[in-house]
């Protein structure tokens, strides 16, 4: 019977790790990766959703009505993040035992991979009133690493998730200068997500659980925009999106009583993302500058649990927050031909003091960036933008359980920092017209 309990304890503990495919990116709140459009990111997406053409196709489907021809853009960005994840007062609980310092290195530097993120759309106008797009995206993606000697080992060790997003959009123009829009998001997600087990003695050394799945969901996107003389209002709203991965859990390592619970274990989990609601505009205050503003709202409480299904049938609670993103920024026309841009940024993050682990270094920041664009031919614009983005220190302390519900639970007492805590995001495409 205790075999039982610990052998369903140690499914559950290895498929909690499941709830970590949302941590914190170094780009926006959680899991988010807004890096959709190079033009937008140089002026810290201030006024995507009341722009207008390919590039802005991500946030709102009405972007693109009107259009007289066809339009596309490409980006690419490379994110580099840094930063220190440090244990203050850690310590693991073994069963019948005081409690201990976890071990470890001590210190965990950079845990956030660098990433490179691609993205495009295209978009064609079939009649005056009536236009087609596609954007192809990757919105939700990271990856982190920790060493096994780290502090954090039973948290995290290895991470990587993907996300691909295809939303085929329609806009139309019922009237003059208002525009309506709608898109099926088509998202494909994948995980590989891995942590340390502890054995019963510290003196053994720690097992180790790995779980991987993907899926295919869908979701949708509605927008609006209205143009009244130099100002352009847009607002849209992209639904959440309940993923289903299926596949499978690998456990090793462990010696002892838990040695049965090594093996390959098949299984499926579910979750959300978060829906989004944007509002935005762009004001002409002169023949030369623009002055942007975006307000964004996202449903992070959609992230409530991870529900797992066959053979545990459980919820794991994950408490995220909705959050506010605000932006502002201007676009300034240098010549015809050349375009510069900046903008500042406010993201808050979805995590909770006293629920935030080492999965999820995620914290309150601020977006600072620059951008320029510069037409190379009547149908061909580069873009390029650099973003700074500070991360407010915060604390890693969630607790945990090995083994959760069984006589052999043991809880890990997570007690760390974020600190120093910063990325740099350098962007380079290309838009054109045809």
């Amino acid at each position: 019977m205790m075999m039982k309990a610990v052998s369903k304890a140690a499914l559950l503990s290895s498929l909690a790790a499941l709830a970590v495919i949302a941590p914190g990116s170094a780009q926006a709140g959680g899991f988010y990766l807004q890096e959709q459009s190079v033009k937008g990111a140089g002026r810290a997406f201030s006024g995507e959703v009341a722009d207008q053409g390919a590039a802005s196709l991500w946030w709102n489907p009405a972007s693109i009505g009107g259009l007289q021809g066809g339009s596309a853009h490409i980006g690419f960005s490379a994110i580099l993040p840094k930063g220190d994840l440090d244990n203050v007062g850690t310590a693991i609980v073994r069963p019948g035992q005081a409690p201990a310092p976890v071990g470890g290195d001590q210190r965990s530097e950079d845990p956030i991979n660098k990433g490179y993120l691609p993205t495009g759309a295209i978009a064609y106008g079939i009649t005056p009133e009536i236009a087609v797009g596609l954007t192809i995206a990757s919105p939700y993606s990271f990856t982190t690493n920790y060493d096994e000697t780290s502090w954090a080992r039973y948290t995290a060790d290895k991470t990587r998730l993907r996300t691909y997003d295809i939303q085929p959009s329609i806009a139309v123009m019922p009237l003059p200068g208002l525009s309506l829009g709608a898109g099926l998001n088509i998202e494909y997600a994948k995980a590989n997500l891995g942590n340390y087990l502890p054995n019963l003695s510290a003196a053994l050394p720690d097992g180790h659980q790995n779980l991987k799945g993907d899926g295919w969901d869908l979701g949708w996107t509605l927008g609006a925009q209205y143009a009244y003389g130099p100002a352009t209002f847009g607002v849209s709203y992209k639904s959440s999106v309940k993923h289903k991965l299926s596949g499978e859990m690998i456990t090793s390592g462990l010696l002892g009583p838990l040695a049965g619970q090594n093996g390959t274990i098949a299984t499926h989990a579910t979750f959300r993302t978060p829906w989004q609601l944007n509002f935005g505009t762009r004001v002409k205050v002169t023949e030369a500058l623009t002055l942007n503003g975006q307000v964004s709202r996202f449903g992070w409480g959609k992230f409530d649990a991870i529900r797992l299904g066959d053979p545990v049938n459980v919820a794991i609670p994950e408490h995220y927050r909705d959050t506010w993103s605000f932006a502002g920024g201007v676009d300034y026309d240098l010549s015809p031909k050349w375009t510069i841009r900046g903008g500042i940024q406010h993201d808050q993050t979805p995590t909770r003091n006293g629920e935030r682990d080492a999965r999820v270094p995620d914290s309150n920041r601020w977006n600072f960036a620059l951008g320029t664009s510069y037409a190379v031919t009547q149908a061909f614009t580069l873009d390029a933008a650099a973003n700074y983005i500070h991360f407010k220190d915060a604390k890693i302390d969630r607790t945990t359980a090995a083994y959760a519900g069984s006589p052999v639970q043991t809880p890990i007492l997570v007690d760390g920092e974020i600190n120093n805590a910063r990325a740099i995001v350098l962007s380079i495409g290309g838009r054109l017209t045809f």
